[in-house]
């Protein structure tokens, strides 16, 4: 006797509840309860094996009514109606046991290889799960199927229309959003800190400085910061003459005119200030060519020179220790990110627009690209086939550890409640069957025997 909750939860998983034993009440594993629509197909086999019962009592009563027909001398016909009852009864007999056999033992006797479905439920769980990953996840099968749809084709003809390359543009921008948003900022300046850090520490940097300058200094481009400075200069020593002046007069001797040491601070500032108007306006100056021959020189000895090479790497530890330098490095990622997420945010944002173009191009490509839909599904299949034969344990391992963890009376009458009512067919063809056989069988014989 069974009594479930469907009626209570109409729709719902219900755990249904069985007399067990002495009134015992066993409930069905959790998430494998019986649903209403479980419940009516339930409903419906019984209503089938009362049909097939009916039918099997049905030949029953002919049967017996054709022998009592016979005996009280009704004529031939009685033993063709008493053949086919009776081959009737023993194919409906057979269906019968066939059937109930999968379920459960025949009026419960201990019958070898009866009950199959709650004894075997774990073998034929393995079975299962070694047909799927021979039969569906074996590396050949997935590659046929996957280049039978020509994914990469029906792909490039989706992102080609242009509400989809919108939707994927925003879905990808959702998701980078979702991304940065999870990410902790002190987290990840911490990693970019340490990753450069460790990156510069671990690299020598003198020798890559110095074949840039050497390249700047050859092909001029110093030139520019030279007329800079010398401009600077120029400007600084006109609008602070009377600085220099004081400075140079204020370290004369104490014994030394005082007017005297006015017409040594002028004459120097004058010269000082020729000196850098002539640097600045005549490019050929020889102050310019020692510029120049210095930067190549220390060029040179930082690609070549021990010592020079060996004072550059300390400046470089000396500065990447500083702690303005770290906090601008790990400031740098605030602002990466807030600059990224107002572009994935912005529809009108050039990265967004960029990745729209990208995706409507790359489908109008693939769409087309005979060659690149082969490379584009070559790498699908691969990737498909590296995870199935990868993981095809694991996935099979699903289907047998799920069936494993059921509990097997459960198991019998959810699957009898699903295919009971086909198997039921069995047992009614077999009756009829074994009817007309019976006949069959009856008529020739009499035919020979007569």
């Amino acid at each position: 006797m069974e009594r479930t909750n469907a009626d209570a939860a109409p729709g719902a998983d219900a755990a249904p509840v069985a007399d067990a034993g002495a009134g015992a009440r066993v409930a069905a594993p959790v998430g494998f309860g019986y649903s209403a629509l479980d419940e009516e197909k339930r409903r419906a086999v019984r209503r089938m094996k009362t049909l097939a019962t009916g039918l099997l009592l049905a030949v029953a009563v002919v049967y017996v009514l054709a022998k009592w027909a016979a005996s009280s001398g009704a004529g031939g016909w009685t033993g063709f109606v008493a053949a086919a009852a009776e081959a009737g009864m023993v194919g409906a007999l057979a269906d019968w046991f066939a059937v109930t056999a999968l379920f459960k033992r025949p009026m419960g006797l201990p019958i070898p290889h009866t009950a199959i479905i709650p004894t075997k439920k774990d073998q034929l769980g393995q079975s299962l799960g070694d047909f799927v990953g021979e039969n569906f996840l074996s590396g050949e099968v997935v590659r046929l199927r996957l280049r039978s749809v020509g994914i990469s084709r029906r792909l490039g003809g989706w992102l080609a229309e242009a509400k989809n390359a919108d939707r994927v543009t925003a879905e990808l921008s959702t998701a980078l959003r979702g991304a940065l948003t999870v990410l902790r900022d002190s987290d990840v300046q911490a990693v970019v800190g340490e990753a450069i850090t460790r990156r510069a520490d671990a690299q020598e940097i003198a020798p890559g400085i110095g074949a840039l300058l050497e390249k700047v200094v050859s092909e001029g481009g110093h030139k520019r910061v030279v007329d800079l400075v010398c401009g600077r200069a120029h400007d600084w020593l006109v609008e602070h003459g009377d600085s220099v002046m004081a400075a140079v007069s204020g370290g004369a001797p104490g014994w030394t005119p005082r007017f005297v040491d006015r017409r040594v601070g002028d004459r120097v500032y004058k010269e000082l200030l020729r000196f850098v108007t002539e640097m600045r306006d005549m490019p050929e100056h020889p102050a310019r060519g020692a510029v120049d021959r210095f930067l190549k020189d220390f060029a040179g000895d930082m690609q070549s020179d021990p010592g020079t090479r060996a004072k550059v790497e300390r400046l470089k530890s000396e500065v990447l220790g500083r702690g303005e330098v770290q906090d601008l490095i790990a400031s740098a990622w605030g602002a990466v990110r807030a600059m990224i997420v107002a572009a994935a945010e912005d529809e009108r944002s050039e990265l967004r627009l960029r990745v729209r173009a990208s995706l409507l191009s790359l489908g109008q490509r693939m769409s087309v690209d005979d060659r690149l839909q082969g490379k584009v599904d070559g790498w699908l299949e691969g990737a498909a086939v590296y995870v199935v034969t990868t993981y095809q344990g694991e996935i099979t391992s699903l289907i047998t550890d799920t069936i494993a963890g059921w509990d097997a009376e459960h198991t019998s009458k959810k699957i009898e409640a699903h295919i009971g009512r086909d198997l039921q067919f069995i047992r009614i063809n077999g009756t009829v069957v074994g009817a007309l056989a019976g006949l069959c069988i009856y008529t020739v014989s009499h035919a020979l025997g007569g």
